[in-house]
Formats: structure tokens, C-alpha cells, sequence
């Protein structure tokens, strides 16, 4: 797609000895590039350290090998280049809607007018749909609009790279729903990149480019980057009409319910993991597992 925006190089983290214990390697070697605009979703079992993943590439956690590069600068702390939105809201619960998201906004810009930086706020605040809640205080929001304040945030900084860990996991499948595709239209608006944890496969497909599937942990490595061959305008009504959908959803499937489980407790593969395989299953009309036979699964969603 483009040049790369973002570079992770031969990260891993391993977390010391303790109590006679031996030194227990989360994760390692693990290589791969987003491209600017692009929007990457990463799916493995719990324990295989997405979230840390994740928290390195904001500058909250420190790796025990490697290095993550963004827009040719290594990563090195915590920066308003890189907007974060956990699963928890993450709000100050004495602030309004709109005092929230200018907190982050004069860390942004602390020259700012008063009058610029509330006309940039309502900005993003109406991007989200909560025109009308400006002077809300988040004990009068549900959870989902809580979660619409924190994306509002975030997106309101302008960062090079949103990192969103879980951010939908605790709502309720409608509210899911609907934010999906607030943020899939923001995202097409502002060409923003994007790299997202999540455990659901159906999200996965409907908001991103590509999804690296990482094995079981420990000592997990990233075994595959699928490549999401639907085409990018897709909408959740029409999304699974395309014939590809189900050859990409059995084949993501299958590697949460079997290989992933399996290729942890294998030996790695000779392939360089400099360079993760990349796979089309949308395009693979001959594989066992990518065909359409098995389109009667219920929603997966791991936990």
C-alpha cells in the first residue's frame, strides 16, 4: 500500500525470574510494518501479549529486545503523536464531555484561545454523535457514550497513530455496533492509521486491512498477517453478502479454534520472521479451510 509508517523490529518481552520461577518469555521476535492509513488489527488467545504489544507502541511499556519505529523516529516514551483508547473509558469523572476532551487538547496546544479550543473540541464531539451532551459529566452517560468521549479524545489531538486496546469489548452487541461504524467512517475521513486489539473476528473483518494473528503464549510469534481482500467501503449490512467473507472468517476462525494452538506447540518454521507470511484466504478458492462450506458459525468472540 504505502511506505511503511510504522516498523517493529525483533521485539520481545520477557519478564524476569521470580520466586525460583524461570524467567517467562511473553513473546518474541516479533517483526512487522503498518502502512500510513492503514488500519491493523491484531487477534490471538489471551496470554499471547497483544497488550503489551500495544503499550510498547504507545511508550508505556519497555521492551526486553527490539525496537518500534514511527514516521522514521524510534519510539522511546509516551507522546501526543500516538492517541491510546483502552476498554475502560478512562474519563475524569468530575469534568464534563467537553472539559474532558479539552484537557487533552491544551496538552496538545497550550497556545490555544479559549474560543479555538472549544470550537475544536465540538469538532470532534459532534464527529461521535454527542452533540447535545457537551456538559454532561460522564456519571450521566451510558457506556457506550462514555466510550465515544474517549475516541473523541483521542482523535481530537490529532495523532499520527491511534492504538485502541479492546475499546469495544465491554458494550453491548448493538452500541458495538453503531460505534464501529462511526469510527470507520472517522478513519475514512482523516486517512488515520490505526492499530487495534481485538479477540473478535467479525470486528476484525469489518474494520481492517490486515490482521496478524499471533500464536499462544508463551514465547508467542506472530504465524500469519491475513490480508482483508473485502473491499475497503464495506458496510456491516452488506459486508458478509461478498462471497469472500466467509472464506476469510473460516480461515481466521480455524486458526483461533486449532492452529494457533498447534503452531505454539511446535517448533518455529524455518520462514524468516523478518518477514511474516502474508495470506489472501478471500482469493483462495481451493483451500480446505478458506471455502465457504462452514457458514453457519456463531459470532466469535473470545475472552
Amino acid at each position: 500500500m504505502q511506505t511503511d509508517f510504522l516498523k517493529v523490529e525483533a521485539l520481545s518481552r520477557v519478564y524476569p525470574a521470580s520466586r525460583g520461577q524461570a524467567p517467562l518469555v511473553v513473546f518474541e521476535n516479533i517483526h512487522f510494518s503498518i502502512g500510513k492509513g492503514e488500519f491493523v488489527c491484531i487477534i490471538g488467545h489471551s496470554g499471547c501479549g497483544k497488550s503489551t504489544i500495544l503499550n510498547v507502541l504507545a511508550g508505556l511499556d519497555e521492551p526486553s529486545a527490539g525496537v518500534v519505529i514511527m514516521d522514521g523516529r524510534e519510539v522511546a516514551g509516551p507522546s501526543l503523536d500516538r492517541g491510546v483508547v483502552f476498554q475502560g473509558h478512562a474519563l475524569m469523572p468530575w469534568l464534563s464531555v467537553m472539559k474532558n476532551i479539552e484537557f487533552a487538547v491544551k496538552s496538545r496546544w497550550p497556545d490555544w484561545p479559549k474560543d479555538k479550543v472549544r470550537s475544536h473540541c465540538q469538532q470532534f464531539i459532534d464527529l461521535v454523535g454527542l452533540t447535545g451532551a457537551e456538559h454532561k459529566k460522564p456519571s450521566e452517560l451510558s457506556g457506550g457514550m462514555k466510550q465515544r468521549v474517549g475516541i473523541a479524545r483521542a482523535f481530537s489531538i490529532q495523532p499520527k497513530m491511534l492504538l485502541l486496546d479492546e475499546p469495544f469489548g465491554a458494550l453491548d452487541a448493538l452500541t458495538r455496533g453503531v460505534i464501529q461504524d462511526e469510527l470507520l467512517k472517522i478513519c475514512a475521513s482523516t486517512g488515520q492509521t490505526v492499530f487495534m486489539i481485538t479477540h473478535d473476528v467479525d470486528e476484525a473483518m469489518l474494520l481492517s486491512d490486515k490482521i496478524i494473528l499471533m500464536t499462544n503464549g508463551p514465547r508467542a510469534r506472530i504465524a500469519e498477517i491475513v490480508v482483508n481482500t473485502l473491499p475497503r467501503n464495506r458496510t456491516r449490512n452488506d459486508v458478509h453478502k461478498d462471497p469472500q467473507y466467509y472464506r476469510i472468517r473460516n480461515h481466521l476462525v480455524d486458526f483461533l479454534v486449532s492452529r494457533s494452538r498447534e503452531m505454539a506447540q511446535a517448533p518455529a518454521a524455518d520462514s524468516d520472521p523478518r518477514h511474516p507470511p502474508e495470506v489472501r484466504p478471500g482469493e483462495m478458492d481451493d483451500d480446505p479451510i478458506a471455502t465457504p462450506r462452514v457458514q453457519k458459525q456463531p459470532a466469535m468472540h473470545l475472552v
